[in-house]
């Protein structure tokens, strides 16, 4: 699986174990230790767990490698080390503290696709009078 590939893939993921705020960082100009940062906000420590769970399980089942995980009986800032795509999971506070994203801010953002909402059309005020 390619790098980029996989980024989206752990995006996915988290996000359906509910990750917030959810960035993808291209570091692969910036840095020879990763290809990819995914940072991402949770609301608890017993949710970042869950979504390190997910992430861990599912990447392990496609057959990629896990380097490491760190942090996950603290629960403040965690971190997936899957090779060439490195999770954060952080709590609001952490996430603030440590501001990965202006630390690497010469890193571009990949675009993450938002589902489209259902235009709903607004029926104009005016009426048409029949005589």
């Amino acid at each position: 699986m390619r790098s980029r590939q996989k980024a989206l893939l752990v995006v996915e993921l988290a996000k359906a174990k509910k990750a917030e705020d959810i960035v993808i960082l291209d570091m692969r100009k910036l840095s020879n230790i990763t290809d990819f940062f995914i940072i991402a906000t949770s609301s608890s420590t017993a949710r970042s767990q869950t979504i390190i769970d997910n992430i861990k399980e599912s990447l392990l089942n496609t057959g990629e490698s896990i380097a490491s995980i760190e942090g996950y009986r603290e629960g403040g800032w965690m971190l997936v080390d899957a090779y060439d795509v490195v999770l954060h999971v952080f709590s609001e506070e952490a996430r603030l503290f440590y501001n990965l994203e202006s630390l690497w801010a010469d890193a571009p953002r990949v675009r993450l696709c938002q589902k489209k909402r259902k235009k709903t059309t607004k029926r104009s005020k005016k009426t048409s009078k029949r005589k």
